[in-house]
């Protein structure tokens, strides 16, 4: 049995209730890992993680954000076979629909995101009256991601990728149905 943890600070750690959720696998009904039941005060240290990171992940330049993202691409990629089973695990679904759907569809949210960001960082708008208008994109902060146990991975990348690729921290709260590949995509 495996036991999930949080990624706080760039390191796996306990909830601090100390308490966990059973995840199930959907094929055998079995119990496969456990999931902390994480409260307020395992948010609370998350957001001042993400508050103390902001700084420098906000002025972290586009090309050194892309590359951080695509390297984690690279990571997914290099690892798809073993992200497939974990994802049919985590939902019952066929190995060969993860290998071929999922988890490419997760790779590429990454790539999309980290080669966009390298032109929407501010674009030019004629507005029709002889004016040019200029958008600056600015990072908000830390921002809290929450993705459904249906696509866990995919739909994960497909909202935390575009948070990282504007600056922001995220806080990724997966499915406590469906944890395990974003717990994986941690290391």
């Amino acid at each position: 049995m495996e036991t999930i943890a949080n990624y706080i600070n760039g390191e796996f750690v306990p909830s601090n209730s100390g308490s966990y959720m059973d995840v199930f696998e959907p094929a055998t009904g079995q119990v496969y890992a456990q999931v902390p039941d994480s409260k307020k005060d395992d948010v609370e240290s998350a957001v001042q993680a993400g508050s103390d990171a902001f700084e420098s992940w906000s002025k972290t330049s586009p090309v050194d954000r892309s590359q951080i993202m695509n390297r984690i691409a690279d990571g997914l990629e290099n690892r798809l076979a073993e992200f497939a089973k974990y994802e049919s695990r985590d939902t019952g679904k066929p190995v060969s629909l993860a290998t071929h759907v999922d988890i490419p569809r997760a790779v590429s949210n990454f790539r999309f995101f980290a080669n966009h960001l390298l032109t929407f960082d501010s674009e030019t708008v004629l507005d029709g009256n002889g004016s040019t208008n200029r958008i600056v994109r600015y990072p908000l902060g830390v921002v809290g991601c929450i993705s459904p146990w249906n696509l866990p991975l995919y739909l994960f990348t497909w909202k935390i990728a575009p948070a990282l690729a504007t600056g922001n921290c995220v806080i990724g709260k997966p499915s406590e149905l469906t944890p395990f590949t974003a717990f994986k995509m941690g290391e």
